[in-house]
């Protein structure tokens, strides 16, 4: 099932005055989800609009029991950033950014009401920020930080910083982390040792594998991994690849 998130971000009140001026918006009531848990596509262009019902969107779409696949074709910004982070997977067009930056609104009264507004402003930045963490799992204040500057991200920034999954229509994905206290074996590795084993029950009747010649390869790769020392390696040795 197809899904798009474009235009103005507006509550289900507003959405009879886009239609009349034939305005691209989003709305709650526009994000019907199957009730069969398939797999939902979300694309979004939107550069954001009321944070109520961003949301409200992304609650709606971070509940559902199936995969949300998001596709960011043109702009995430404000409350659409908000959206996408609810994907089980964020893909972003090449060609396209995402930004986020502080909840704002227009108000008017005395310096009392004036003030009241100004803590209820920082107090949803914070509500804001908790989708961003879900997704990034960067800290709160760094993620503060960025919202306070407003901050831009092209799709390799996005994918990057953790805000992104992968660029479409490439191989550029998040690296994987690893922090084990445990030996792992490198990505490439495993898949030299793959193709040997494939190698040796091809060319042989029965599967028969040299396994200390295999386990010698392994314990030479991961010896090349490191660039330390060994009279200096700590008892512990943790990989990033």
């Amino acid at each position: 099932m197809k899904i798009d998130v474009k235009g103005t971000i507006i509550s289900n009140d507003q959405k009879w005055l886009y239609d009349m001026f034939e305005m691209d918006s989003t709305a709650p009531k526009d994000i019907a989800l199957p009730e069969n848990g398939e797999q939902i596509d979300v694309t979004i262009n939107s550069g954001g609009g009321d944070v109520y019902a961003g949301s409200e969107i992304y609650t709606k779409l971070k509940s559902y029991s199936g995969p949300v696949n998001i596709q960011i074709v043109g702009i995430a910004a404000s409350a659409a950033s908000v959206i996408a982070m609810a994907g089980s997977k964020v893909s972003i067009s090449p060609t396209a950014q995402i930004m986020i930056h502080n909840v704002s609104a227009v108000v008017g009264g005395d310096h009392k009401a004036l003030s009241h507004e100004a803590n209820v402003l920082q107090n949803y930045n914070t509500s804001i920020a908790n989708a961003y963490v879900a997704k990034t799992g960067k800290s709160m204040d760094d993620l503060l930080n960025l919202m306070d500057k407003e901050t831009w991200f092209n799709a390799q920034q996005a994918v990057s910083e953790g805000f992104a999954d992968e660029v479409m229509f490439s191989n550029e994905k998040a690296v994987p982390l690893v922090a084990s206290l445990s030996p792992v074996i490198p990505a490439d590795a495993v898949e030299k040792l793959m193709n040997k084993v494939q190698s040796t029950i091809k060319k042989q009747d029965k599967a028969f594998i040299d396994v200390d010649a295999i386990a010698n390869s392994v314990i030479e790769k991961l010896n090349t991994k490191s660039t330390i020392p060994k009279s200096e390696k700590s008892p512990f040795e943790r990989y990033l690849f």
